[in-house]
């Protein structure tokens, strides 16, 4: 590859050591303004304290965040933390997406999570195609095979619990994920979920269908609830569901004002996020990756529950709002 590669691969990270139970990782949306990119940088750092194994960026719907996502992912990389940039095919040609694995290289960031992505405006429209781009997030792994540049890529992609929302049954979503592995994949973060049964049903399905290749990491994507409005929105836009008994705690907590009881039904958010970080570490999952919005406070409050981060509060010496 042309530039000096300082980024240990995101696969490799699952078989280090970890000072936690199991290793977590963290995911950041690129700052829309100067106080989110304040957060960010905070955020950044506290996750750096607390032991994190990777850190990802993610890419607004049609490219929106282009220069953003590489600018905060080349600065996360020298804090140092393990980058990991995702990459869509909306509104880009092959050349562009050519152009832009180059300069991933170039600056050593060699993590990539390969996605089709979603329409924008909304992502529930019908995917059209970039005129000569990519269809499929299966090309875009075959175009980084292929490029000496990028060598060195190691190369995520992401999985459905539930089965991706476009997919016709979960068989052909099995398939399709499999296809992305053979690839050249080396692992999947799923998307959000809230059922544990469907990651471990996600698991049991690709190593059956492939032994190798479905065997590959499948790291479990959390979203700690902290606003039932923001987890429905949420997953309306992932095509996935709320299980009806974690909606009614929800609601339960809410007790027909989710202003006024906003603190309980974030503490009903971190108590199921902790519960099923429990069984997650039980069955095994490689890793714990959290949605985090760019806030560390919520995170931090399950590790802290999990044994593998200090508690939260100003009483007890921190200096910063996390």
């Amino acid at each position: 590859m042309t530039g000096m590669n300082r980024q240990i691969a995101v696969s490799q990270t699952l078989a280090l050591n970890t000072p936690g139970r199991v290793p977590f990782s963290v995911e950041f949306m690129p700052p829309r303004d100067d106080a989110a990119e304040e957060r960010l940088w905070n955020a950044a750092e506290a996750f750096h304290d607390l032991g994190v194994s990777f850190a990802s960026v993610t890419y607004g719907a049609g490219g929106g965040t282009r220069e953003r996502t590489l600018r905060v992912a080349e600065r996360l990389a020298t804090k140092p933390l393990t980058a990991l940039v995702h990459m869509t095919l909306v509104n880009h040609t092959t050349e562009e997406l050519q152009d832009m694995l180059r300069g991933y290289a170039e600056r050593g960031l060699t993590n990539l999570l390969a996605l089709r992505g979603d329409p924008p405006g909304d992502p529930n429209a019908p995917w059209v195609k970039t005129e000569g781009g990519l269809e499929y997030a299966k090309e875009l792994i075959e175009l980084v095979r292929e490029m000496p540049e990028c060598e060195n890529f190691d190369i995520g992609i992401a999985s459905f619990p539930e089965g991706h929302y476009r997919a016709p049954d979960l068989d052909a979503d099995t398939a399709f994920t499999l296809e992305k592995l053979r690839a050249g994949a080396q692992y999947s973060i799923t998307q959000m979920f809230f059922d544990i049964d469907h990651y471990l049903r996600l698991r049991d399905r690709l190593a059956r269908a492939d032994r190798e290749h479905g065997s590959k990491p499948i790291i479990p994507g959390l979203m700690p609830i902290t606003s039932l409005r923001s987890v429905r929105r949420q997953m309306e836009l992932a095509g996935a569901s709320l299980p009806s008994d974690l909606e009614r705690r929800l609601l339960d907590a809410a007790n027909g004002d989710e202003v006024k009881n906003k603190d309980a039904i974030r503490e009903v958010g971190i108590e199921v996020t902790t519960e099923m970080a429990e069984r997650l570490i039980a069955e095994g999952a490689p890793d714990l990756h959290f949605m985090t919005m760019n806030n560390v406070r919520a995170t931090q409050e399950v590790l802290h529950n999990l044994g593998m981060a200090p508690a939260w509060g100003p009483d007890l010496g921190h200096d910063m709002v996390r």
